[in-house]
Parts: structure tokens; C-alpha cells; sequence
């Protein structure tokens, strides 16, 4: 997520904490590991994301080419003959999947992170790379693909109205994009059948909620098939073989979200599999058949409920192939062959293919073989109680080989915030752990995966109970001795990135610095400006965080730019240029109020980049400043960097010192 400032800035910062040069706050191991090179853990994989094709003859992945810009890659299966099949410039391929004529390699490409995504399309025979969405400012997202037509694909376009996406057949071999359906206004998901019909739609009501609509045919007008009101949660997963039954994925009814079919003609409901404490998330259904396989229940480690006995043996072998928690990532058209990752919290992600026949697996690749024998350290799971009495569920890594007593802490908050911290590699846990602090991930209320009363708790909390949440896991850290109160960072991206802002405003004392990624600062202005495709999405946003036209000085009051001028401790804040969901004057608004104010800040802008940093040069960059900054705040250790930034990255960097008179 946070990809040194020169040497000057470092110790500019470490002076305005109140620091000498060669003090260090923080207590070392006698013997501590080796620093874990930021490259090995933030540079790009030497290969990721497998998949194979639909006709089990190939493996496509992503790997970097000698420009070290991440491409799709292709062989034969079981074959060491790997060929590049795209030529992608700057950004780098990070989302692709095969189409199902067996022949072209599909994947989805913006400019600069403006995430007006473009669907592309690899041709393996010709080699012919085509732009199959070539409309400018227009955002595209693949509905489906089938084997039935496997020459064509549906995609979403908000192409008549940039508000609302209409679903369009387009042809992969003469490049012809055909409207199918128009988008009534609402509609924010569609689901299609095999034989390329659009059937099932989601829509967002005025109120918030959410109502799926079903048709019977092409020719046929949607209808109402579920109302989910404010503050549950459903989706419509798929459809059964027969059309006659639909699978959701439903709150509706219960606390935490579960595994239904319901039938299309009479609304009767099944539950077909459900946890009483967390909530399903990944379900992997047949393909051809369309029947559930199996739920994941994701608690503190992966748990996955086997629906159909005929995966039992295979998911119980796949089990023995590795440690960790795994995903089925692709099969095969006759499913023989699965391809599955396995993530642990000690090692890098390793994937591997199944053979279902012989119920054995095979090593494909490891995601970073650097990574091996690095020292690494566990991702602990860990429950508290907040002050109002809710059971928060987190997740701590300490430093390898540090007395876990009186460490110094970074809070790292995660995004959203409707999702949550899940057990499993983390590159930027691994890296705070490394540099010798503590690592605190809490599932505050507001995050998902523990029922919808624990997700609603967090309605219209933002920069309240949510930001209350995140103070009680510090004091519960302090209070088991592993953390020195006195020495805790906060720190994240996104939502994680305003709670930093809302730390450092609203708690002033109890962090020594934050560190903003592309985290809102005003939440009037977040609302006012998201992009025209989050129209229909607004009314849940004002339920969730607050009506700007009734809940003025609640948003006021949870907006850290106006108690900018309470922030006593040095920020740094992150930002990609063409970011459309938090924008530019997010970060600069803050920036110029805390210089207002008197305080001390540091504003890395990179214009070739969006809501996160996809380049690696950049995320290494940024990874770079906010480690130099953490060492000056709270004294762990630093790999030194050489010259004013990394190669390549198109940093613009701002630092405003304190005030004198402040201090």
C-alpha cells in the first residue's frame, strides 16, 4: 500500500519530534533479523495470478517484462516455453482473464488511474492486441463470458449516460459493440446466463437499499424479485441449471449474510449453508452445472463449508499441498484441472494445479521466491472489547526476535471501510514488523464479515465510535504491555487513510504522527465530488456517513480539515493526481490548513497515478518516505535510499516545516 525522503527531509522531521540525530526510540532485539529489502516486498512478483485456459491446454500469469511492467504471459501447461503476449507501457496488467474462444487473453487497462477502464484483447494466434472498448472517458467492466458464444462478451458501459452503465454484446473478431440492455437509472450489476442473456440486475433504491430484479427472457421486462432494505446486504450470485432457482447471497432475514436459492416462481427460500457468526464470502459454484460447491466463512482464518459432496476428497487434499488458508483460482471447461493459491502469513503466495483425476497437486510457482527464508513474523489473531461493549476482532505481528513488551505501535487502519483485515500475507505488515514495530489491524464496527449489526454500528460514525474503535485497540495493546502508548503511529490508505487524518485531529496526543494514502479530508466535499458512475449509490452513502443536506454538523464535526488546526504531530500524505474517488483537493485542502496552522506536513503527489499507486517505482517511492518517516517519529530501523527518491517514480513532493512558535 505505501510505496526516503532525502536525507534532509528525514532529518527535518525527526528535529520537529523532539529527536537527536543517532537517537533511537525504539527498544532492539539484541540481535535483530536482517532488513527485508522494500523491492523483495513491494517491487513486482516474479510471477502472479495464474489461470488456465478453458480448454486445460495453457497457463497464462502476470509477470514483469525487461522494462519490469507487468504483462500477461503464456505456455503450455506442464511445458517451460513461457511467451509475452501483451506490451503494455507504463502502468502494467493487473486484471485479465481468458475468453472462452481458447484464442484471446481479455484484460482491462485505465490511463493514469483515472479508472475509465478499457477492455483489451489479446489475440494468441495473430498477436494482435485490440482495444475492444475504445471510448474515451467511458468506463467498461466485463459481465460475462461464455462457452455457448465464445466469440463475443458482455460489457457494461456507461457509455449513453456517464452515470449508469447499459450492458453490450461485443464482438471480439469484427470489434461491433451492440447495446442489449439499457440501464433504467439504477441498475449497478448485472448477471447474465450462459447463453449471453442479461437476467438478473441489482438496483439501488431511494432509500439506500438494495432490490434485485429477475426476467424470464430477453424479450421480457424486469421484475422485483427481492427488496433489501437499508442496512442489509444481498447479491445475486448465479442461477441453477434449470432457471428456476436463484442463488443470493443474503442478510435478509438473519444477522450475518448466508448461502440462498430461492425460487424464481413462488419466492420460496432454502438456506443452503450459513454461519451464525460470520458472514459467506467467496462461493465457488460448478460452471456447466451450476451448483454450489462450497462457502467460505472467513472468521480468524479461512473456513470453508463443503456444500456438494463430490469436491469433498478435493478440497481435503488440497488442504495437505500447503500451509495456509487457499482459493480456488480457475478450472478448466471439463474440470479436470483446478489452479489454486495458497496464502500464509510466513511465506510468499504459492500456486499450484490439481489434477482431479489423480487428486494431486503440482507446484507451479511461487509469487516471490526472495521472500524465501526472509523473517518473517506471524500474523497473531486477537479480540477485545470496544468501550461500548462491541467484540472487536484484529490481528497483530510483532517484530521477530523483539521482547514483545513496550514496542513501539503503527495502527494500521484498513479501507473501506465495508470490508475488512483478513489472516493471510501481508507485504506491508511484514515491512512494519521488519523495522521493528508492532502491527495492529482491527475489525472495527463498520467493517464487514460479522454480521450486518456489527457493520451498521458503524452508520454515521465515521470520526466517532468508528475512530473510538480504533483508540481501544491501542489501549488494549498498551494495557497487555506489548505497546509503549507513548510511541503509536496510525496509518493507512483510502478510509484508513482518513482515519490517520481523524487521528491526528480528533486525538492529538495519542498518536506522535499519520500517514495518509489518498484518504478524503472533507467529507462534504467527497460526496460532492465522487464520479457520475456513484449517482445511484449516494442515498446508501448519505446512510452510511451523513446527508450533507441533514447532517451538516455531523459531517462537519467528523471531518478532519476543520480541527486541522489541532493537529500537533507531523503528517505525511500520499496522492495519485487522477484519482476519481478521493481527488487531488482532498490532500491539498489539509495540506495548506495544517501549513495554516503552523504545523508540519509532507505532500507527495504523483500525477501518473489514481486512487492507489499502480506503478511499483511509485509505491516503493511512497513505501520509502513513509519509512523514513516512521524511523524519525518513532525511532525503528530504516534502509537507507540513495538519492532523492526511486528511479523512475514521478514523485512531486511538498514539505512544510513547523512553526517555531508551535513547538
Amino acid at each position: 500500500m505505501l510505496r526516503a525522503p532525502a536525507r534532509a527531509v528525514v532529518l527535518t522531521a525527526f528535529l520537529l519530534l523532539g529527536g537527536r540525530a543517532g537517537q533511537s526510540l525504539a527498544a532492539e532485539p539484541a540481535n535483530p533479523p536482517p532488513l527485508i529489502p522494500r523491492e523483495v516486498l513491494f517491487g513486482n512478483p516474479e510471477r502472479t495470478r495464474p489461470s488456465i485456459s478453458p480448454d486445460g491446454t495453457r497457463l497464462a500469469w502476470l509477470a514483469p517484462d525487461e522494462q519490469n511492467v507487468l504483462q500477461v504471459w503464456i505456455q503450455p501447461l506442464g511445458k517451460t516455453e513461457p511467451r509475452k503476449v501483451t506490451a503494455d507501457r507504463r502502468r502494467g496488467i493487473h486484471e485479465y482473464l481468458w475468453a472462452e474462444d481458447d484464442r484471446t487473453l481479455l484484460y482491462l487497462q485505465d490511463s493514469d488511474g483515472d479508472e475509465n477502464f478499457h477492455v483489451f484483447g489479446a489475440d494468441l494466434e495473430t498477436g494482435n492486441v485490440r482495444d475492444l472498448t475504445p471510448f474515451q472517458g467511458v468506463r467498461a467492466s466485463i459481465v460475462s463470458v461464455s462457452p455457448k458464444v465464445p466469440d463475443s462478451l458482455l460489457v457494461a458501459l456507461n457509455l449513453r449516460d456517464r452515470r449508469v452503465s447499459d450492458v453490450h454484446v461485443v464482438d471480439m473478431r469484427t470489434g461491433e459493440v451492440d447495446l442489449q440492455v439499457e440501464n433504467p437509472g439504477d441498475v449497478v450489476r448485472w448477471i447474465a446466463t450462459d447463453d449471453m442473456e442479461v437476467r438478473g440486475a441489482e438496483a439501488a433504491t431511494p432509500d439506500g437499499g438494495t432490490e434485485i430484479r429477475v426476467r424470464r427472457s430477453p424479450s421480457a421486462a424486469f421484475s422485483p424479485f427481492l427488496q433489501v432494505p437499508f442496512g442489509d446486504r444481498a447479491s445475486l450470485v448465479d442461477f441453477s441449471a434449470d432457471g428456476k432457482r436463484a442463488y443470493l447471497l443474503s442478510s435478509v432475514g438473519a444477522n450475518t449474510v448466508r448461502l440462498v436459492s430461492k425460487d424464481l416462481l413462488t419466492g420460496k427460500e432454502h438456506v443452503i449453508v450459513e454461519s451464525p457468526d460470520y458472514d459467506a464470502s467467496a462461493v465457488i459454484l460448478h460452471r456447466r452445472r451450476h451448483a454450489v460447491e462450497a462457502v467460505d466463512f472467513p472468521g480468524d482464518r479461512q473456513a470453508w463449508s463443503v456444500v456438494e459432496s463430490a469436491v469433498k476428497a478435493d478440497f481435503e487434499g488440497i488442504r495437505k499441498l500447503a500451509p495456509g488458508s487457499f482459493s480456488i483460482l480457475g478450472r478448466d471447461r471439463a474440470d479436470r484441472t483446478w489452479v489454486v493459491g495458497f496464502t500464509e502469513d510466513r511465506g510468499p503466495r504459492r500456486y499450484f494445479t490439481w489434477d482431479r483425476a489423480s487428486k494431486r497437486g503440482t507446484l507451479l510457482f511461487s509469487e516471490r521466491p526472495a521472500l524465501e527464508g526472509q523473517p518473517l513474523a506471524e500474523m497473531k489473531p486477537v479480540q477485545f472489547a470496544s468501550r461500548d461493549g462491541l467484540v472487536l476482532h484484529g490481528y497483530l505481528t510483532l517484530p521477530p526476535g523483539a521482547p514483545p513488551k513496550g514496542l513501539p505501535l503503527v495502527l494500521f487502519v484498513h479501507g473501506g471501510p465495508a470490508t475488512r483485515n483478513a489472516w493471510g500475507y501481508d507485504a506491508d505488515a511484514q515491512w512494519l514488523a521488519n523495522r521493528g514495530y508492532a502491527v495492529l489491524q482491527v475489525n472495527f464496527r463498520g467493517s464487514t464479515g460479522y454480521g450486518k449489526r456489527f457493520q451498521n454500528a458503524g452508520n454515521k460514525e465515521w470520526g466517532r465510535k468508528m475512530q473510538d474503535d480504533l483508540a481501544d485497540a491501542v489501549r488494549w495493546a498498551a494495557k497487555e504491555g506489548t505497546a509503549d502508548s507513548a510511541r503509536v503511529a496510525i496509518l493507512g490508505g483510502s478510509y484508513g487513510g482518513y482515519a490517520a487524518l481523524a487521528g491526528a485531529a480528533f486525538a492529538p496526543d495519542a498518536y506522535r504522527c499519520a500517514v495518509d494514502l489518498v484518504g478524503p479530508s472533507n467529507l462534504f466535499t467527497l460526496l460532492a465530488s465522487l464520479p457520475p458512475y456513484s449517482a445511484p449509490l449516494l442515498a446508501e452513502l448519505y446512510r452510511r456517513i451523513g446527508d450533507p443536506r441533514k447532517d451538516e454538523k455531523l459531517l462537519r464535526d467528523a471531518s478532519p480539515l476543520f480541527s486541522a488546526a489541532s493537529i500537533k504531530v507531523p503528517v505525511l500524505i500520499g496522492q495519485g493526481a487522477n484519482d476519481p474517488v478521493v481527488r487531488p483537493a482532498e490532500s491539498e485542502q489539509i495540506v495548506a490548513a495544517i501549513a495554516k496552522s503552523g504545523g508540519a506536513v509532507t505532500y507527495v503527489l504523483y500525477p501518473d497515478e489514481g486512487h492507489g499507486f499502480a506503478r511499483p517505482e511509485n509505491a516503493l517511492d511512497f513505501t520509502s518516505r513513509a519509512e523514513a518517516f516512521l524511523a524519525a517519529c518513532l525511532g525503528g530501523r530504516l534502509e537507507p535510499l540513495q538519492g532523492d527518491g526511486i528511479p523512475g517514480s514521478t514523485a512531486q513532493v511538498t514539505v512544510v516545516k513547523a512553526k517555531a512558535a508551535q513547538r
